[in-house]
């Protein structure tokens, strides 16, 4: 594991209009670990990651990514450093088949027709690589899968492109136990291999289970950026419910980091 942090923001803040959602939050992000960035609803979980990910600008703070200052305009500057997010909707099109879905938008061409065997084969070596083997086929739709096999595919589509950072959005909120399993097994391997894996969830049982480092929001503050292995469930959920849990967390629930 590296030492340092590969994508690590400094004083952010965000608002829409006369609301603030975030006051001078700082995140960090290792490689070869997986971050749990949790929070209760309203936290300001959705809005740092969309920072992030370029979808909304940064209204000040500082956006560095492996020790250099940069600036994201839009998801394609992120995308640019490595940076990709799997939302909870997936953004897959249940209409196409696994290949398609991984390279849309991306599509590759052999002249002036798409070059369907390199696409084939680059998906089924990322599915490989990822140790994916509940996929039967790669030109089966996305209609056909279940819920476990569709977030799969969204993180494979993912890592596909040679990425750095991996947020993913409540991976396993609508599966059952053992599709849950399997993500979570899947995200660890993401970590395993050297990437760096941001885990947003609601499900402390996951958070515990595959986090090396768990970063708690409270009403759009960084409440503490802490290492799993050094917190208690209670611990955490104290800080998301009132930001603090003993000496750590917010001074006074609202204020500045202790």
């Amino acid at each position: 594991m590296s030492q340092g942090p590969i994508l690590e923001l400094r004083g952010i803040n965000k608002s829409f209009g006369p609301v603030q959602v975030l006051h001078d939050v700082a995140f960090s992000v290792y490689p070869g670990e997986v971050t749990a960035l949790v929070g209760d609803n309203g936290a300001g979980k959705s809005t740092l990651v969309k920072c992030i990910g370029g979808i909304h600008p940064i209204d000040s703070g500082e956006y560095l990514f492996e020790g250099e200052r940069v600036h994201v305009s839009g998801p394609r500057d992120a995308a640019v450093l490595g940076v990709e997010i799997v939302y909870q909707d997936l953004a897959l099109c249940d209409n196409l088949d696994i290949v398609q879905n991984m390279f849309l938008g991306r599509e590759r061409k052999s002249g002036l027709v798409l070059d369907e065997d390199t696409m084939e084969e680059m998906a089924a070596k990322t599915l490989a690589g990822l140790s994916v083997r509940t996929v039967k086929s790669l030109r089966q739709h996305v209609s056909s899968l279940s819920g476990g096999q569709r977030q799969t595919v969204a993180i494979a589509k993912a890592v596909l492109w040679n990425s750095k950072v991996v947020i993913l959005d409540e991976p396993t909120a609508a599966l059952g136990v053992a599709q849950t399993a399997q993500v979570l097994e899947l995200v660890r391997r993401l970590a395993d291999r050297g990437l760096a894996v941001v885990l947003i969830s609601h499900n402390m049982n996951d958070v515990f289970a595959v986090s090396d480092r768990i970063a708690a929001l409270y009403l759009g503050r960084m409440a503490a950026e802490v290492k799993t292995s050094e917190v208690t469930h209670a611990q955490i959920v104290e800080l998301i419910t009132s930001g603090r849990s003993g000496e750590l967390g917010l001074k006074n629930g609202n204020g500045a980091a202790s």
